[in-house]
């Protein structure tokens, strides 16, 4: 059986991992807006101003920190004026980039906000740089958050709305190297100064701006972000025209041609996407060192604002709409994701997965036939993992011995960790990805003495285990109580294909 030995001092404290690294994606695309979050005052369910509220409770439970709308790809074909107002009295518009379908602009800025107030989640909201002007995200930031009089002071008033909200994040830009427009870095550089330059902190509301930045690892582009904001080797930043920069990364089994299905795949496939979500480790560390080098204070953040698995659309749906099954395979891509995040807690500032509900690697699938809600394997993993929110990142130092799998050329560790300290609480996150066999695990607690532990395990008798309306519960926590105390620390048999966390008192 293999085996493995994860150090963990718990006196050393490390950075604070920001609970906005539990950050979530809704874009206007297939059913995450229309059908997900927002269903109609007039809808049979049960809803508040129209928003669906089993989805807000379920989404509650993860204590969602950030909820970033509307795009993705539509935030720069999105004009804001035209979602507020009388809704009757609302443009109606074409969704270009996913599915070319009409939508009748029900779901706007004040509808996003009262979402972002029954989530207890702070907004992120994307503005239009791609098809939009300076003075219109200018407007938008005006209006949300100014108080006192102003032309948009008075249009927010008149529909309905007397005090400003607080609006922190704000995206300048999405993907334009792409859908945002197709731009060369300096030019995208050079708007991005420019728009950070209008989109003005009003009173007390100050802004996290965040840049359009990079996909993957093309590290040229965050060069060229952060040569706008410093200079080499200064001591000192000169001026912030913006406070954090994106990075785009999906996980993948192959080819982007041919990413396949998301239930029926096969050993190879499962260990291949592993690899490919491991290598977020590789891509911040990247895009993390050219940081460094023009802001060594580390005062700008790193975002990766999209990220999570992506299938082919399950069959019969709308290829537009991006729905896809998920499974044991995703959750256990998510929880490595964590573990990397947490590692680089010093530099990275927010990530979001993509998407919410119903479309891409979501926590929420609704069934559009019987109204069924289904929380995803994913959605357990945010759950059990809540307790790393704001907590102090402890280091692990992992020795994986014959704990790996070779996969093609490449060596795949099959063994991922991470711990933090909150509270007097320890969490200690563990992934054992080997599809087949258990792995023999020492916690080697060193530094300060733990009480009795607790332990909830996530995993299935098959990898592609998944829940539906019928098994809604097919692949869910449960307890597990192979946990043993020794005189170093801890010691348990972490089974295939599975994601554990043990939680316990520091004494």
């Amino acid at each position: 059986m293999p085996e493995a030995t994860a150090v963990i001092n718990l006196d050393i404290p490390g950075p604070t991992i920001s609970r906005h690294l539990y950050g979530h994606f809704a874009e206007h695309l297939g059913r995450c807006i229309y059908g997900g979050f927002w269903v109609g005052e007039d809808s049979p369910l049960p809803n508040e101003g129209g928003i669906r509220l089993d989805v807000v409770e379920a989404l509650r439970a993860l204590d969602i920190p950030n909820l970033r709308w509307p795009g993705g790809c539509f935030a720069d074909e999105y004009h804001w004026q035209d979602g507020v107002g009388p809704r009757e009295t609302r443009p109606r518009m074409v969704n270009t980039h996913w599915g070319n379908v009409e939508e009748n602009n029900h779901f706007g800025t004040h509808e996003f906000m009262a979402l972002c107030e029954l989530l207890g989640a702070e907004p992120y909201i994307n503005g239009n740089v791609g098809s939009g002007t300076v003075r219109e995200m200018s407007e938008w930031v005006e209006y949300l958050t100014r108080d006192g009089d102003s032309p948009m002071v008075r249009l927010r008033k008149a529909n309905g709305r007397e005090e400003p909200w607080r609006v922190k994040y704000w995206g300048i830009g999405n993907e334009t190297w792409g859908c945002g427009g197709n731009m060369r870095a300096e030019y995208s550089a050079d708007l991005a100064r420019q728009y950070a330059t209008y989109c003005r902190d009003h009173g007390d509301n100050k802004l996290y701006r965040i840049a359009s930045g990079a996909s993957d690892d093309d590290y040229k582009w965050t060069e060229t972000l952060m040569q706008q904001i410093s200079c080499f080797g200064c001591e000192a930043t000169p001026k912030n025209f913006f406070q954090g920069l994106s990075v785009h990364h999906y996980t993948l089994s192959g080819p982007w041609e041919a990413k396949g299905s998301a239930t029926a795949f096969g050993t190879d496939d499962y260990y291949r996407t592993m690899l490919s979500a491991k290598d977020i480790d590789r891509i911040l560390t990247g895009h993390s060192t050219v940081m460094d080098l023009y802001d060594r204070g580390r005062t700008v953040g790193l975002v990766l604002d999209e990220w999570g698995t992506w299938w082919d659309v399950e069959p019969g749906t709308n290829p537009g709409f991006l729905y896809q099954q998920n499974t044991l395979r995703d959750a256990l891509v998510a929880s490595t994701h964590f573990d990397i995040f947490h590692k680089h807690a010093a530099r990275l500032h927010m990530a979001n997965i993509a998407q919410t509900v119903n479309v891409l690697q979501a926590m929420v699938l609704t069934d559009p036939d019987t109204d069924a809600l289904v929380l995803t394997p994913t959605y357990h993993v945010f759950e059990m993992n809540k307790g790393h929110h704001d907590a102090t990142s402890l280091a692990v130092h992992l020795r994986t011995d014959n704990a790996r799998r070779r996969v093609g050329d490449a060596d795949l560790d099959t063994v991922s960790a991470s711990a933090s300290v909150k509270d007097g609480t320890v969490l200690i996150s563990l992934t054992n990805l080997d599809a087949e066999e258990p792995v023999d695990l020492t916690l080697d607690l060193r530094g300060a003495t733990i009480g009795e532990p607790e332990a909830r395990l996530l995993t299935a008798d098959r990898i592609p285990a998944h829940n539906t309306p019928q098994a809604p519960a097919a692949v869910a926590p449960r307890a597990f109580d192979g946990v043993k105390s020794t005189g170093q620390g801890l010691a348990l048999t972490l089974p295939p294909h599975s994601f554990l966390t043990v939680r316990a008192p520091l004494a």
